[in-house]
């Protein structure tokens, strides 16, 4: 993983829910509490899905092989993408089912400090997670909103975890206010109600990850601010006059894929037009480093097939435009 502030965000999340997991099961055994078996399942799981970015994170660093040529930067979409499905699966649904059980066959909350003192704990142990989520975040939000940091990040990592340790301090409270309710009423429904909740807001978190990976695993484009740099280094106004059209796709978080037909002079020889794609080459990695896989086709400029619009099919050197058929 390129990001090292990455790796540290897995690996606080991954301590601290391992401890807290432990605490957890500890308190659900003396008291009772299906909120407090709910959260212990919900922290295992977490603790699994961090093991399972740190092992994609270490699997894309595979050397590129004839098999797979363009690399393994993808496994840590995959591996992100079987986050989603633990989460749903292992966390939420199993929730779900706890606190239905508990609804229907609800028993009063017994050693009512063993839940509440391990949930402080976790709310305070959780809360250092995500604040380290947040810090190793910031570098590469920018000036984003978190809404588009979840939504356009390459790398999948950092998300996971914040919406993980997110949904973790929510589940939190919910467990929280359950036990809360279930004590001062003496109805322990109210923890049923709780962890029926904790298993919803799993499986909506879950569905944002499913969504989100899944696009980068069918293959996301370079960020505007990426294309333009790349556009902007192409053309040199001399031997490359312009981009007839440009394509992008993420082979893994830090390796972009780069594909353009240029325009060159006719009268261009060819040792100039190669000249031109070297020197083209090297100012898009100058300009974005993580373009690393990049194939220039040159092409003679048509002002009329141009005047056809931006469509790839109506460019020179491209299909017949539907119209001529």
């Amino acid at each position: 993983m390129s990001a090292s502030g990455g790796t540290k965000a897995i690996v606080a999340a991954l301590a601290a829910n391992l401890a807290i997991a432990v605490a957890k099961f500890v308190a659900f055994l003396f008291s009772g509490s299906s909120s407090m078996l709910a959260e212990s399942v919900h922290s295992l799981a977490d603790s699994g899905n961090q093991g399972l970015l740190l092992l994609g994170g270490k699997k894309a660093k595979r050397e590129a092989t004839p098999e797979h040529p363009f690399g393994y930067g993808r496994e840590r979409y995959i591996y992100a993408f079987l986050v989603s499905i633990v989460l749903f699966s292992v966390g939420g649904m199993f929730a779900i089912y706890e606190g239905y059980e508990k609804i229907k066959h609800p028993h009063e909350i017994e050693h009512w400090y063993w839940p509440v003192g391990v949930l402080v704990f976790a709310i305070i142990a959780e809360s250092f997670s995500f604040r380290t989520a947040i810090k190793e975040s910031n570098p590469q939000r920018g000036q984003k909103s978190w809404k588009e940091f979840v939504r356009h990040a390459k790398a999948p990592e950092l998300p996971v975890v914040l919406l993980e340790d997110l949904g973790a301090l929510v589940g939190l409270v919910l467990a929280l206010g359950g036990v809360g309710l279930a004590l001062a009423t003496g109805d322990g429904v109210w923890d049923g109600i709780g962890t029926l909740c904790i298993g919803i807001l799993l499986i909506v978190i879950a569905l944002v990850l499913a969504v989100e990976t899944k696009s980068l695993l069918l293959g996301e484009s370079a960020g505007i601010e990426d294309v333009r740099k790349i556009e902007a280094a192409i053309v040199d106004g001399h031997t490359v006059t312009g981009i007839i059209h440009m394509r992008t796709l993420h082979l893994g978080p830090e390796e972009l894929l780069v594909a353009a037909k240029i325009a060159v002079q006719h009268d261009d020889t060819a040792t100039e037009v190669a000249t031109a794609i070297n020197a083209a080459e090297s100012r898009i990695r100058e300009a974005v480093p993580i373009a690393r896989v990049i194939y220039l086709e040159p092409d003679i400029y048509n002002a009329a097939d141009a005047a056809k619009g931006p469509d790839a099919q109506a460019s020179p050197g491209g299909p017949p435009h539907p119209a001529e058929h």
